[in-house]
């Protein structure tokens, strides 16, 4: 590993980041919680008449396209133009491209529109968007096809950004650098929103940390640590749910770097 997750942490917790959200009404609280655990500021808001001046103090921005509308597409993308004009990070999570028409045009536009700094997905997600192959159930992963790290790297490369792909393994690539991480488990597939909670924590990461890539990955990396941390002690689902948000909050950053399963590919 060519960098390190415990500084990035450090980093993060220092800086308090403000992180603005303009994201699903299912996940919200969630993603708050978990910027709040991984030493950031949430901020969440989508109204056309806020955006623009929040993100003018924001540190990064995150759009996540899970409960769409019109009108919080038109907030996201003049949120983005903001973020854009001031060159802090815009992370994109693109829940269930592929699954709908309307889905994959707005993710589309969004990708024209603003310059995305990070695309965070699932398999099925990335895959679709790589056109490498992907299967999207509602606004789940119903699967990939292909190989995974060639996918993140394609689009990364297309899109002329960071694309980061949640899984069992975890991928993440700027195009040139390939990276892997394997940690985690199975309950964070049993919660709604640990891939929401990813983006969250990515962006930020991506608030503090120089390179884009590696800050993505060392984010990826603590949560999937916490999620091991919290699996041990959880009963199932519901108290697993509650020990990831304490666990990201106690990690120890020397432990993280320790557990921390990351290779170059």
């Amino acid at each position: 590993m060519t960098f390190s997750i415990a500084d990035a942490m450090r980093r993060v917790r220092a800086s308090r980041p403000l992180v603005h959200h303009i994201t699903n009404y299912v996940t919200v609280n969630d993603c708050a919680n978990a910027t709040i655990c991984a030493g950031g500021s949430p901020v969440m808001t989508d109204a056309a008449e806020d955006v623009v001046d929040m993100a003018g103090i924001a540190s990064s921005i995150v759009l996540n396209i899970g409960t769409l509308n019109e009108r919080t597409v038109a907030s996201m993308i003049a949120a983005g133009k903001r973020a854009n004009e001031r060159g802090i990070p815009v992370i994109l999570d693109p829940v269930g491209v592929g699954a709908t028409g309307y889905r994959t045009e707005v993710a589309g536009r969004i990708l024209r529109e603003v310059r995305v700094s990070i695309v965070k997905g699932n398999t099925g997600e990335i895959g679709i968007l790589a056109g490498t192959g992907g299967e999207v159930k509602g606004v789940d992963s119903a699967g990939g096809s292909g190989d995974p790290a060639e996918a993140v790297r394609t689009l990364a490369r297309r899109l002329g950004c960071v694309v980061a792909m949640t899984g069992e393994t975890d991928y993440a690539s700027d195009g040139d650098r390939t990276f892997s991480v394997r940690n985690g488990d199975v309950l964070m597939e049993a919660v709604s929103g640990t891939g929401c909670m990813t983006a969250s924590v990515v962006g930020c990461y991506a608030a503090v940390c120089d390179d884009l890539l590696t800050g993505t990955v060392a984010a990826m990396a603590v949560l999937s640590v916490a999620g091991e941390i919290a699996a041990a002690g959880a009963k199932g689902p519901g108290s697993f749910r509650v020990g990831l948000l304490d666990a990201l909050h106690g990690l120890d950053p020397q432990v993280a770097e320790n557990a921390a399963n990351v290779s170059v590919l």
